[in-house]
């Protein structure tokens, strides 16, 4: 008995000091050892990773993730691999690593084999070239500095645990958008082997996704029991047990993803089987969940889709989806429904391959449901197609719209009226073709009413009769006829009556009259946040056919009555702010629309119109219709940098392109991008324009708008205290890229304020800086705008004269030092008035032809090339008394502020030209020196260049006639 009580106590003992060696070490081993964890980390990140890595410091503990000894970074920030290092990739909380402790102790070696992760934040970035911002890891040898500490840093991880994250995936590429927030994600497995298996935990609070700005997942709950195995060889993920859960939706799927190198191998196979209609409601949009909790709903479905195949933006290459949704026994009843909605059915199966729409298959074989007796609903739609659809669809229903609101209890939405349509439709759908089913349908809409939550008022005594025939698939056999469409709304009838007939030559008769406060009607349909505003007041009557138009039968036409507009905000997806047209008066007479009052600002920016559009009713029927018109434009002030794409506004509207534009160059302006569908001649007279910071005053000429282009014509304006001519030409090519032709003349034209005010004159002429007087200019360039639309240099081409009518030329650096070397102080002022200069430019290359002028009793002459950036390759002749027949060459090189000179020389250093690729808008190279070359290469080459750039300036001059 005491012997075993004396083993007890010494048992007890012996694990009391045992454990109190484990707890001496655990405070111990963080004090003996940060030095060595907090140098490691700075090793594997110097030769692990390609971008900058910042955090506040380190720290070792048992503690924090207990029992493991971890290594923890706190406040770290990775920032993303080029071109975006400046951006962040991951921030975080914390960043902790797991250490194996018998290589920590017994090698010196730091062994990770498990992550931690804290509330961070992930920002995955592709811009539309295809360039991601996550590669950030070097995998192969580096020439980083070496492991000071003999031993290195391994990796083997067994676990990953990330905690709290909101991670946002965007593709500008493919059009994806995927924002996950509230994150906690547990991954087990040898993470470190070439194959294994990754045992995922996922659960996402908030998750949205969209394609193509449409979104197809909004705030979805995410919980995820995952097995993947990973060939890190291979890069494959074969999906093996994967059960995930959309709120209450359960998905099981399986396949295989091969990452490549330009994009993805995928085979998945996903289901959601014998499940509920609530279940599949539960998927939803947020804003319907409530609606779901308050209401009765029973029925099956089942939900199937797969997606096959390659995704690889730069092959255009994009894998096959396919979706079956399956709804049977369906029944949903609110509260205060009279008759619950019975027999809802559904049977959908989608078809798209290579997730091309024009190939898209949908097969709606069944929609139905009832609501009691007299009240049934019943569609079949099948489609192969989008621009050329093949067409297949029966509608058949008679519905009374407010049992329909009362059997499902819609909180936000009243209904009224009786509904009944009968349309059946088989054949192709083609507008380039002019090819349309043949049809014979009906819609009629009988006392209807709609109001809504978000405005007191209804839109009340709503009737519609609709009929649609067509007999042969033709246009020509295609008729339509609303007679009539009517509401009311706040006391305001409105009338439409329309007859359509033989689309092929439009047969239109159409009778327009009411008042519709657009303000308050959008209150009832609009969300909250947008501003839209304004009355529209219509009397119109519309007789004709689209033939008589466009063969000028104009006397066939009887277009007549007046349209008013006032307080109308109006939105473009290529403008960054709101047009407000404060008033518009528009009167039709047969062919012409006039803008009787026509008064609209955008921004600081003001306009009127008067004049008219031409053949606006077959610019609304034509497929890609083009508005063409005539009008004298008046406006106070213009200020064009608001019309630049990329500027900050008011507009939410704007195109994925101009978006995506702005996201990849957010500090960036872009250009001014031009309508494509308008055709309009304009005599503009503006008091003033503002661009770039320069102050362009009385601007008075002809103007046109025609296929995404501006020109000018002899257009006058002042600028810096002078009178210019213009003739221009500007084109859009992409929200960050333009191009131009101009042609200007210009009298007086004040050196010393120009070179001060104007940038581009600074850097086309930097000898400016030494010259003071007047000047004339005769000039033709065409170029590139860059992304903030100031002028590419390289891309400019052109030539023309410039006459020195009443100057000083003072210190020109290249004269003054021929003067210091012959003692001639007259060569610091020469005498140069009436001196005409021609010059060409190309390639970042300005030729200047040989000019004569006088230096005291010299007769000097000059010719060569210059440079944008001030490289010179000058030829100075000095023209020796008494009539400078015999001249002493002087070859000037080096630059403008340091030019070098050789006497009894006529061979200077030649400059090889930028290249410049026009198509992608990039320098390719910069100019520079050329390699040493003898007199007659130098002169050959300096020839050739010369030819070209007046070729340039030839093709300026042509573009500009033809246009």
């Amino acid at each position: 008995m005491n012997n075993a009580k004396k083993i007890v106590l010494k048992s007890l003992k012996w694990f009391g000091i045992f454990i109190a060696s484990v707890l001496l070490l655990m405070f111990l081993i963080p004090l003996i050892f940060p030095g060595t964890i907090s140098q490691q980390v700075k090793i594997f990140a110097n030769k692990r990773l390609a971008a900058k890595l910042d955090y506040k410091k380190t720290s070792l503990t048992f503690f924090r993730h207990f029992p493991s000894l971890t290594v923890s970074v706190e406040d770290l920030v990775l920032y993303g691999s080029k071109p975006f290092q400046n951006d962040t990739l991951l921030a975080a909380k914390e960043v902790a690593a797991g250490i194996n402790l018998k290589s920590l102790i017994f090698d010196g070696e730091v062994k990770i084999n498990e992550v931690y992760v804290v509330d961070a934040r992930a920002n995955v970035f592709i811009n539309s070239k295809g360039q991601a911002n996550y590669n950030v890891y070097v995998a192969g040898p580096s020439k980083a500095p070496k492991d000071t500490a003999g031993k290195g840093t391994s990796i083997k991880i067994d676990l990953i645990k990330f905690k709290n994250w909101h991670i946002k995936y965007n593709d500008h590429s493919a059009n994806i958008l995927l924002d996950a927030n509230g994150l906690d994600y547990t991954g087990k497995g040898g993470l470190s082997e070439d194959i294994f298996d990754l045992k995922t935990d996922l659960e996402i609070q908030k998750l949205d996704f969209s394609l193509n700005r449409i979104y197809y997942a909004r705030q979805k709950y995410i919980r995820a029991d995952l097995v993947t195995r990973i060939n890190t060889n291979a890069l494959t993920l074969v999906l093996r047990k994967n059960e995930l859960k959309i709120n209450e939706l359960p998905l099981k799927f399986n396949g295989s993803v091969n990452i490549l190198k330009d994009g993805y191998d995928l085979d998945i196979n996903a289901a959601s089987e014998k499940t509920t209609i609530r279940d599949m409601i539960s998927v939803l949009p947020p804003q319907y969940l409530d609606w779901a909790k308050n209401t009765k709903i029973e029925g099956k479905s089942d939900l199937f889709f797969t997606l096959k195949g390659m995704f690889s933006e730069p092959r255009k290459v994009k894998p096959r989806l396919t979706a079956r949704l399956l709804v049977n026994d369906g029944l949903i009843s609110s509260d205060k429904a009279p008759v619950p909605m019975r027999d809802l059915g559904v049977d959908l199966n989608i078809d798209m391959p290579a997730l091309d729409v024009e190939q898209l298959r949908i097969d709606l074989k069944k929609f139905n449901f009832d609501l009691g007796d007299k009240n049934a609903f019943r569609a079949r739609i099948k489609s192969k197609g989008l621009s050329e659809m093949d067409l297949d669809a029966s509608i058949n229903g008679a519905v009374d719209l407010a049992i329909l609101d009362q059997t499902l209890g819609l909180k936000d939405l009243e209904l009224r009226g009786l509904l009944n349509a009968d349309i059946k439709a088989n054949g192709i759908f083609s507008m380039g073709k002019k090819l349309f089913p043949k049809t014979n349908g009906t819609l009629n809409l009988k006392n209807g009413w709609l109001k809504t939550s978000q405005y007191p008022n209804p839109i009340k005594d709503i009737n519609l009769a609709a009929n649609i025939n067509n007999t042969d698939g033709t246009f020509e056999s295609l008729n339509l006829k609303l007679d009539p469409f009517k509401f009311d709304f706040e006391g305001n009838p409105v009338f439409i009556n329309v007859s359509l007939q033989n689309f092929e030559d439009l047969l239109y008769k159409i009778r327009l009259k009411g008042v519709l406060n657009v303000g308050r009607i959008y209150q009832v349909f609009a969300q909250k946040g947008l501003d839209v505003s304004g009355i529209v007041s219509a009397d119109l009557s519309l007789n004709g056919r689209q033939s008589y138009a466009t063969t000028g039968q104009y006397s066939k036409l009887d277009n007549k009555g007046t349209l008013n507009l006032k307080n109308i905000k109006a939105y473009t997806t290529f403008l960054p702010i709101t047009f407000h047209l404060r008033e518009g008066n528009f009167q039709f007479e047969n062919e012409k629309m006039w803008f009787r009052k026509f008064y609209a600002t955008y921004g600081k920016s003001d306009f009127s119109l008067n004049g008219h559009l031409l053949n606006t009713i077959n610019y609304f029927l034509e497929r890609n219709g083009t508005l063409h018109g005539n009008f004298a434009m008046n406006s106070n002030y213009i200020l064009l940098d608001e019309f630049m794409a990329l500027k900050g506004g008011d507009n939410k509207n704007k195109s994925l392109q101009v978006e995506y534009a702005k996201a990849e160059n957010p500090k960036s302006s872009g250009v001014v991008i031009v309508p494509k569908n308008l055709d309009v001649s304009l005599n503009v007279n503006a008091r003033k324009i503002g661009f770039k910071g320069i102050d362009i005053n009385q601007l008075r000429g002809a103007a046109s708008v025609s296929k995404g282009q501006i020109f000018l014509k002899k257009t006058l304006f002042d600028i810096i205290g002078s009178r210019m001519t213009i003739d221009a030409r500007y084109q859009d090519e992409s929200p960050l890229t333009a191009n131009f032709d101009l042609a200007l003349k210009v009298l007086d034209f004040d050196v010393q304020r120009a070179y001060k005010e104007i940038d581009m004159v600074r850097e086309l002429a930097t000898s400016a800086k030494d010259v003071n007087g007047v000047v004339s200019l005769d000039y033709k360039l065409k170029g590139d705008f860059d992304k903030n639309m100031n002028p590419i240099y390289p891309s400019l081409e052109g030539g023309g004269v410039v006459n020195l009518r009443d100057v000083e030329v003072k210190n020109l650096k290249m004269l003054s030092v021929i003067g210091d070397n012959v003692g001639a102080n007259a060569f610091n002022n020469p005498d140069m008035k009436g001196v005409n200069i021609e010059t060409h430019i190309k390639n970042n290359l300005i030729h200047v032809e040989e000019f004569k002028f006088k230096v005291s009793v010299l007769r000097p002459s000059i010719s060569g090339t210059t440079s944008f950036n001030g490289l010179l390759d000058i030829l100075v002749k000095v023209g020796l008394p008494p009539a400078g027949w015999i001249s002493v060459p002087v070859a000037v090189i080096g630059t403008a502020e340091k030019p070098k000179i050789k006497f009894f020389s006529r061979t200077g250093q030649g400059i090889l030209t930028a290249i410049y690729n026009r198509k992608i808008n990039k320098v390719i190279r910069e100019e520079k020196r050329d390699e040493q070359k003898s007199g007659a290469e130098q002169r050959k080459q300096k020839r050739a260049e010369e030819r070209k750039a007046k070729n340039a300036e030839v093709k300026v001059d042509r573009n500009l006639k033809t246009n």
